[in-house]
Parts: structure tokens; sequence; C-alpha cells
């Protein structure tokens, strides 16, 4: 199996644009969009800040939006496609959402839950999500690197 496909390519950058978002709120830069049939159902984007929340994430917001959207809390059949490996917060949201397959850019070394840190989703819970890593990892590692960067200057 190819270590991503066009179609995980071109949802990927969807994503990214949604990072982008969040970078020029100057919100740490990791966008997510669900994906169901071809078409995507839910966006997000990093609002912590924004929003002074606690669970502002990029995951957990592209989650809310699809489930409103299919009027469901089950997003069996859906994609997760986000720029940073999700942590333990966005990796249960994904775990309860029955989300299907989860595809993300770069893995967080300090709080990633899909093999970095732990993988809940190698874990006997009631539903384990397929996962890829590495999808245009460093573009959406480039972005946090810039945002980093020019927090520290």
């Amino acid at each position: 199996m190819p270590a991503y496909t066009h179609r995980d390519e071109n949802f990927m950058r969807l994503a990214i644009e949604q990072a982008q978002l969040a970078a020029q709120l100057g919100e740490i830069p990791v966008g997510a969009v669900v994906v169901k049939d071809g078409q995507v159902i839910g966006r997000g984007y990093n609002r912590r800040e924004s929003d002074l929340s606690a669970i502002g994430h990029a995951e957990i917001l592209a989650i809310q939006d699809a489930c409103r959207t299919l009027n469901s809390w089950r997003l069996t059949d859906c994609e997760l496609y986000v720029t940073l490996e999700p942590c333990p917060m966005c990796a249960g949201a994904i775990i309860n959402a029955r989300i299907r397959r989860v595809v993300y850019g770069v893995k967080d070394e300090k709080a990633g839950c899909c093999g970095s840190v732990a993988d809940f989703f190698a874990m006997p819970f009631s539903h384990t999500p397929l996962s890829r890593s590495g999808i245009l990892a460093e573009e959406c590692g480039r972005l946090l690197t810039d945002f980093f960067t020019q927090l520290r200057n």
C-alpha cells in the first residue's frame, strides 16, 4: 500500500487550509476536516485561545460540525484528516464518534495518542479506528515550526 493516496493528499490540503485559519488568529496551526463519501461534512481549526476553551481543538470542532451536518453523533462511515497527531482528548472523541479512519500529517512526540506517546487505537475500546500518518508531513510540520519561530521572535 502506498504511503498515501492522492485522495488523502487532497483532503489533507483542506485540513492545512483550516490550520492556516488558526494561524491567522494567532492559534497553534492545527486544522481538521471530516469526510463522508468523498464530501467534507465537518471543518475545524484550533480555537483554544479565541474561545477560551480547553476543548477548542481542531478535531473536536470538526467532529462537532460533522455531527451537526449528519444530525447524529455517530460518524461511522467517516474519515478525519488532521494536520497533527491527535492528543488523548481528541483520540477519545474519535473513538466515541466511531470515526472509521484517521489520517494525520505530523506526529506529536509530546502528546500524540495514535502511536507517539500512546496508541489509543490499539487499546481494547468499543471501536478501533484505522490510522495513517505522514500525509504531507513536511507541510504540516512547517506550519507548526514557522508559528513557534514567529512566537519566539
